[in-house]
């Protein structure tokens, strides 16, 4: 059976039409929105509401995690708008969400990424799209567990948990034959993304499972960049599934 995986499409729906191509499943693990592009400061719902030049500021504050003052900045913005800032960014995201799922393949199986709004994709799921989140399903005689969402960062998301809330969702999966999450386990060298110059966050809980359980995969995406794709710990393959955005290609599971 083949199965094609894919994380952090940040908006690139033409070629999330063409993802499943020839596979028998497809798996999204999260991040379907584009808010603020790093590469193209004029792509994301930032910059079609404020324009490049804010965009350009807004993504270098962040970037010197001068986090406190890009909030600041962005509420003068907000409040330049009429009316309140959520509904403009609802909007924006619907939008996006709209061509997104029109795009995805089906059957596919989905799970959330930090950056995803879980509330809001019920309107736009098809036929033969399921969520999962803290869940499993079987795919080709195998078991697949998904862990949906990140953990508490500076950045300020909108899908992170607590640790302890993640750690439940990972407890609720159990000993499965492939783990899908949107963050990989807590090692350095799959946290450090090599152009941003710096560790994403990874999961304890994720990591604990691992040894404990011993998936013969673990599938990931979140950090775009990574030191390491892919890492052996024990039995278990570990393997970041690339950034779709950038490469439109995905990875290709054979089960």
């Amino acid at each position: 059976m083949r199965i094609h995986v894919v994380s952090d499409v940040h908006g690139r729906a033409e070629a999330l039409r063409s993802a499943g191509d020839g596979a028998d499943a497809f798996i999204c693990l999260g991040d379907l929105i584009l808010f603020v592009d790093y590469s193209d400061h004029a792509q994301g719902i930032f910059a079609d509401l404020f324009g490049q030049e804010n965009a350009d500021r807004f993504i270098a504050l962040r970037t010197q995690k001068r986090f406190d003052e890009a909030r600041d900045f962005s509420r003068t913005l907000w409040a330049g708008l009429d009316g309140e800032a959520w509904p403009h960014i609802e909007r924006a995201v619907g939008r996006q969400y709209a061509e997104l799922f029109a795009a995805m393949p089906a059957p596919a199986y989905l799970t959330y990424g930090n950056v995803d709004i879980p509330r809001m994709w019920g309107d736009h799921l098809r036929e033969g799209h399921r969520v999962l989140d803290g869940e499993t399903a079987e795919i080709g005689g195998l078991t697949f567990g998904f862990v949906g969402g990140g953990l508490r960062t500076e950045y300020r998301t909108p899908y992170e948990l607590d640790d302890d809330a993640y750690a439940a969702k990972v407890e609720a999966v159990g000993a499965v034959d492939v783990l899908c999450s949107h963050i990989p386990p807590a090692v350095p060298d799959l946290l450090y993304d090599t152009v941003a110059r710096r560790f994403e966050r990874g999961s304890e809980a994720i990591l604990d499972a691992i040894h404990r359980t011993q998936p013969k995969y673990v599938l990931f995406g979140h950090v775009h960049q990574p030191l390491a794709r892919r890492m052996r710990i024990g039995r278990t393959e570990c393997v970041n599934v690339g950034h779709f955005r950038a490469s439109g290609v995905p990875y290709v599971l054979s089960v």
